[in-house]
């Protein structure tokens, strides 16, 4: 089904990179942690949009001088699963959108190199693949992404999303969720950060207890993974998550995922402390995130 344009231009004007979109469009509290800087329909049909992928973006540090974190581009993804729906397809402001799936591939030998400002992303969304009820309201969407710079498609992803309203997301959720990441348990083991290629201790978002690995944010109020009140594990903590996971169980050796799966089974809670599994095998990595005995995530990941 066609999007619900509304006032959107149908101009066609030049992709603009100038300025960022409105933050709450996109579900961050900081304008500094806003990737997209223009969304709009294409006269073929779906979308096209413009990101700005930062040099010296605090979360998302360059690969060994040279190259984008690919978590920048499941984040970019993230954000349009966000603003199509609410600026396209009305949804309300207040509805909740819940990432079910996801999934990117990296072309390596095409992806582009971090420059010293910001590198110019151009993304080419196909005509989502929209579900609406009997009123005719969206309920869940799925995006199909292009990542293209200097000409020159790099990455593909995609994924779903679905839309719940306030009263639906409350008979779901009922009181089994907090507003707040709890504090670092104690009695873990925190990786270095070195161990795991990110910046700071900071951005630790796992620990070890034994032969487990626990997810437990060393940083509850992080400025990117925890920029806004959720009362469950945001999807890009469970992804970072896991790629440290990985880290940590291949002993270093699988650092930078250039492919990855992920399926969101149901909500992971703050409490108790979930736990993530992962197993190598080659370049690629299965893995699990299990929380009170029911797996709530699961999926692979893939690496040169």
């Amino acid at each position: 089904m066609s999007a619900s344009f509304g006032d959107a231009p149908r101009c066609n004007r030049p992709l603009s990179w100038s300025r960022t979109i409105a933050r709450e469009m996109v579900h961050r509290t900081s304008p500094a942690e806003v990737l997209l800087t223009d969304v709009r329909p294409r006269s073929g049909g779906g979308f096209e949009a413009a990101a700005s992928w930062p040099r010296s973006h605090p979360t998302f540090p360059r690969d060994g001088g040279s190259l984008h974190s690919p978590l920048i581009l499941a984040e970019t993804l993230r954000q349009l699963g966000i603003y199509i729906p609410l600026r396209y397809f009305r949804v309300p402001a207040a509805a909740r959108l819940i990432i079910t799936d996801l999934f990117f591939e990296i072309d390596p030998d095409a992806e582009p190199a971090a420059r010293s400002g910001a590198t110019d992303i151009t993304c080419k969304v196909r005509e989502p693949g929209v579900r609406r009820d009997r009123s005719g309201a969206a309920t869940g969407l799925r995006l199909d992404v292009d990542f293209v710079a200097d000409g020159i498609t790099f990455a593909h992803a995609g994924g779903g999303v679905r839309v719940l309203d306030e009263q639906r997301y409350a008979e779901i959720r009922g009181g089994a969720g907090t507003s707040a990441p709890p504090a670092p348990a104690p009695g873990l083991t925190r990786p270095t950060a070195s161990d795991l290629a990110v910046p700071s201790r900071h951005d630790v978002l796992i620990g070890r207890r034994g032969q487990e690995t626990v997810l437990c944010p060393a940083d509850p109020r992080h400025p990117y993974f925890f920029d806004h009140p959720t009362d469950h594990v945001p999807g890009m903590v469970l992804l970072e998550a896991v790629r440290q996971a990985a880290a940590v169980a291949s002993r270093g050796t699988l650092l930078r995922p250039r492919a990855g799966r992920l399926t969101a089974a149901r909500f992971t809670e703050f409490a108790p402390p979930a736990h993530v599994v992962c197993v190598p095998h080659h370049r690629t990595c299965v893995f699990g995130v299990l929380q009170g005995g029911a797996r709530t995530t699961f999926g692979v990941l893939g690496y040169r």
